[in-house]
């Protein structure tokens, strides 16, 4: 597959570019599963915003509603282990996406010791080394630069992994993301760099916002391929995914573009006055991306029944989650001590 992918290389302007992605036909049980991890990221996410208004998540906390075929259909593509993930802080949808537990999340984003970071990262800055999984980063569009870092180093070891980096059209604004498209081109590092593009930085819409609203095209300069992708259909995102990984593992890096939306605010704190309700709406009615799925999966023969017991299914695993997060013990006043560096003066 690598090296056919490689041979359909398509020279335009003298940048090599991949073959154009295709929509990936999946079975019915792929679809099922792709259903299935949407659905999860959506309860978990609505049940989050529930514990935040009860006051048992502080700090700040950003929803992935309506954005879950974007990480399921990039992820699903990608191998647990040998492949690293890294985003910003809108990052609990990725991390369920990667299979984690949802319990040491909902503990992580409550404070308790149980968490995946033991309380001590929040909604914003979990991890997971064990799964590949680097954060969850406050800084906007810093952990770009820590992505490059990342297929530098699946490059070093020769170990044929692929590190994806996820950011929004607002961090694709910030100078870093060039810098590390330049390094990244220059030592040809195995990154697809994935920009999740909500229409919105924060509150400033991207027309306001972008002179280059086609965000595929930011690395044309570094000679650096892109592809504009679907990223409200998880079949369209998956089949890009597998094209955007066989490219980076032979040529280098790659960037995605991926149209997709929010229906919450920016975070819980943002009222979201700056779009209309019709606005969003209209998104929910027209492109939801699990309603879709669902559709497709009725025509595969899966009745409004089953659809409708995997979703009490999921509900469960999500109480369950949020009962044992409430039931953990906050961190001890000795973690405090650990995982921190200390020099000495």
């Amino acid at each position: 597959m690598a090296k056919a992918a490689a041979a359909q290389k398509i020279t335009t302007d003298d940048i090599a570019r991949p073959p154009e992605p295709v929509r990936y036909a999946a079975s019915k049980d792929e679809m099922m599963s792709f259903y299935r991890e949407m659905l999860l990221i959506r309860r978990f996410e609505e049940r989050a915003g529930q514990l935040y208004g009860l006051g048992l998540i502080g700090g700040f906390c950003h929803l992935y509603i309506g954005q879950e075929a974007v990480a399921v259909g990039l992820q699903s593509a990608m191998t647990v282990g040998k492949d690293s993930v890294i985003t910003g802080y809108r990052d609990h949808g990725h991390m369920l996406a990667y299979g984690i537990d949802p319990k040491v999340i909902m503990a992580e984003l409550t404070g308790r010791q149980a968490g995946i970071s033991h309380g001590k990262g929040g909604s914003m800055h979990m991890f997971s080394v064990e799964h590949g999984f680097y954060g969850g980063h406050g800084i906007v569009g810093a952990q770009v630069s820590l992505g490059a870092g990342l297929g530098f180093k699946h490059k070093y070891s020769n170990d044929g992994g692929v590190a994806l980096a996820y950011f929004g059209d607002g961090a694709a604004n910030q100078g870093q993301v060039y810098e590390s498209f330049n390094m990244a081109e220059l030592w040809k590092l195995p990154v697809i760099f994935a920009i999740e593009n909500n229409g919105y930085a924060m509150g400033t819409s991207v027309q306001r916002s972008a002179s280059e609203p086609n965000f595929h095209k930011r690395g044309e300069s570094f000679r650096i391929p892109g592809l504009k992708v679907d990223g409200m259909d998880v079949l369209a995102v998956h089949g890009a995914a597998k094209v955007a990984i066989e490219w980076a593992k032979e040529n280098g890096p790659i960037i995605l573009e991926l149209s997709t939306y929010r229906y919450r605010g920016h975070s819980m704190s943002d009222p979201a006055k700056y779009r209309t309700r019709e606005e969003v709406q209209n998104v929910r009615e027209k492109s939801d991306p699990i309603e879709r799925l669902a559709k497709e999966l009725e025509a595969a023969g899966v009745s409004e029944a089953e659809l409708k017991a995997i979703d009490k299914e999921i509900r469960t695993i999500v109480s369950e989650a949020a009962d044992f997060a409430e039931q953990s013990p906050e961190p001890s006043l000795s973690e405090l001590y650990t995982d921190v560096l200390v020099g000495a003066y």
